[in-house]
């Protein structure tokens, strides 16, 4: 699609002795989602890293906006958000704190007024100067979750999204999602839920 800022093409991805998938394609659009499926040790992890610029492929190339992006790592980066299996806080540091650095290593401009509100939508109120290492597992994801609301992009590649949220965190990330896709927004995933995401959303099974 000539629309597709995000392709994938042949990727071949091997981990140790063991081969995880190869000959894989595929291409992304403005307000589309892919999810990608599959059991444990299938490569979903492993391909989100080669997509985010984060592992490179074995064979294949990935592409945005027409060009590999580890020869415009800078352009890429500018424009697509990784979010891991864990939330990359500073534990010593609070939320707020935390968020500030990392809107300033994105020369974004969020001043603290801005970062407590984004907090409070996403249920962290009250917890804006508690130390990381005091927050549940729930709080320090939804704390990693105002990265996306903070610095928009348009691109989100998020692992395991849902990880350690109660069923309103989970609303909470299916609801920014569909937001993301409403305003163009694009976004690869892995997630062990059911995904009921309104918008055109996709599945890439690598079983």
């Amino acid at each position: 699609m000539s629309d597709a800022p995000l392709r994938a093409i042949n990727l071949e991805c091997i981990r140790g002795d063991r081969l995880l998938f190869s000959g894989l394609s595929l291409h992304l659009s403005p307000g589309q989602l892919l999810q990608a499926e599959g059991a444990n040790g299938a490569g979903k992890t492993s391909l989100l890293r080669v997509l985010a610029g984060l592992s490179r492929p074995a064979e294949g190339e990935v592409h945005w906006r027409g060009q590999d992006i580890q020869s415009n790592r800078a352009a890429y980066f500018s424009e697509m958000v990784y979010m891991g299996h864990a939330p990359g806080l500073k534990v010593e540091l609070s939320p707020l704190e935390n968020l500030k650095v990392s809107s300033a290593l994105r020369a974004g401009t969020a001043d603290e007024a801005r970062i407590e509100d984004t907090l409070a939508r996403v249920g962290l109120r009250g917890f804006e100067d508690v130390p990381a290492r005091g927050l549940s597992a729930g709080q320090k994801q939804r704390t990693a979750l105002c990265r996306l609301l903070l610095n928009p992009v348009l691109l989100w590649i998020l692992d395991e999204p849902f990880t350690a949220l109660d069923v309103h965190g989970i609303a909470l990330v299916r609801e920014l999602l569909e937001a993301h896709l409403a305003n163009g927004g694009m976004a690869l995933m892995t997630s062990h839920h059911a995904l009921e995401v309104r918008g055109d959303c996709r599945s890439l099974n690598l079983s």
